[in-house]
C-alpha cells in the first residue's frame, strides 16, 4: 500500500469514529463495508475479511475510549449519562463473549464472516423500527432499573458474533438497550461507549492470538478514529434525541443493504 492508501485508511478510521462519538457506536458498522469496499475500489489495495475484521476492532478500541474520555470531560460540567450497574453487568458477558468470537473466527472462511455481519445488520434495523421507552431524556441513573440476567445473555451473546466481524457490537446492543431493557436514550449512548471498549479489548486479545494483521493500514486507521470520536461527541451534544435514534437507524439501515448487496452480488 502507498502513502494515498494511508491516507484513504487515514479518512476511514475519521469517518468511523465520528459516528462512534456521534452515536454511541463502535464504528465498525460503517467501517466494516468501507475498509472491504473503497480501498479496492480506489485501486489503494485490498483486504480479506478477516484482515478487515482485525483492522475494525483495533478500530473500535481506539475510537471507543477516545468517546468515553470526551464523555467523561462532559461529565464534568454536565449531568453524569454513564449507569455503572449497566456496565458491569454487560460488560463483564461481552468481554467473555468477544474474546471466544474473534478467537474462533480464524477459523471461519471471509463468506461466513459477511454473512454473519450482513445478519446483525439486519437485526438490527428490525429493532431500532421497534417502538420503545428510550426517547425519555431526562431522568436520574438511580431510577432506571433493567434485568441483570437478560442484560448478561443479551451481552454476552452480542460478544461473541461481534468478535467474529471485529466490531465492538454496539450496532446491535444500543438497540437491545432501547427496546429491550427500556434503557433511556442518553444513557444508552453513554453507557453503550463504555461496554464496547470492554468488548473491545477481548475483541483485540483474540484478535493478537490470531494474527494475521496489518499493521501500518491498521495504525492510520486508528489515528483517524482518535480523531474523528471527541469531535462526534460534541456534535451530539447539539442534536435532539429523537433525531439521534433516526441518524442510528439509518445509518444501520445503508450499511445492511450494502452488505448483503456485496453478498449476492459476489
Amino acid at each position: 500500500m502507498d502513502a494515498a492508501g494511508y491516507i484513504i485508511m487515514f479518512l476511514i478510521g475519521l469517518v468511523g469514529s465520528f459516528f462512534s462519538g456521534l452515536l454511541g457506536i463502535g464504528g465498525a458498522i460503517i467501517n466494516y463495508p468501507l475498509l472491504l469496499y473503497v480501498p479496492g475500489l480506489l485501486h489503494a489495495g485490498s483486504f480479506t475479511a478477516k484482515e478487515v475484521a482485525a483492522i475494525s476492532m483495533f478500530q473500535v478500541f481506539f475510537s471507543s475510549l477516545a468517546g468515553i474520555l470526551a464523555f467523561k470531560k462532559q461529565s464534568k460540567t454536565e449531568k453524569p449519562l454513564m449507569h455503572k450497574g449497566l456496565i458491569t453487568n454487560m460488560g463483564g458477558s461481552i468481554l467473555v463473549g468477544s474474546l471466544a468470537g474473534s478467537v474462533s473466527s480464524r477459523y471461519l472462511p471471509s463468506d461466513t464472516i459477511n454473512i454473519v455481519y450482513g445478519v446483525l445488520a439486519v437485526i438490527a434495523v428490525i429493532m431500532m423500527l421497534i417502538p420503545n421507552r428510550g426517547s425519555r431524556e431526562h431522568v436520574e441513573l438511580q431510577s432506571i432499573t433493567f434485568q441483570p440476567v437478560i442484560a448478561s445473555v443479551a451481552a454476552l451473546m452480542v460478544g461473541i458474533v461481534s468478535g467474529i466481524v471485529g466490531a465492538g457490537g454496539s450496532f446491535i446492543l444500543i438497540p437491545i438497550m432501547l427496546t429491550v431493557l427500556q434503557i433511556p436514550t442518553r444513557v444508552t449512548v453513554a453507557s453503550s461507549l463504555a461496554i464496547v471498549f470492554i468488548s473491545a479489548i477481548g475483541g483485540v486479545s483474540g484478535k493478537l492470538i490470531g494474527g494475521g494483521i496489518p499493521l501500518l493500514p491498521t495504525l492510520f486507521t486508528v489515528i483517524g478514529s482518535v480523531m474523528g470520536a471527541p469531535f462526534g461527541t460534541r456534535v451530539s451534544r447539539h442534536l435532539n434525541v429523537k433525531y439521534l435514534r433516526v441518524g442510528l437507524a439509518v445509518l444501520i439501515a445503508a450499511t445492511a443493504i450494502k452488505i448483503w448487496w456485496g453478498i449476492f452480488a459476489s
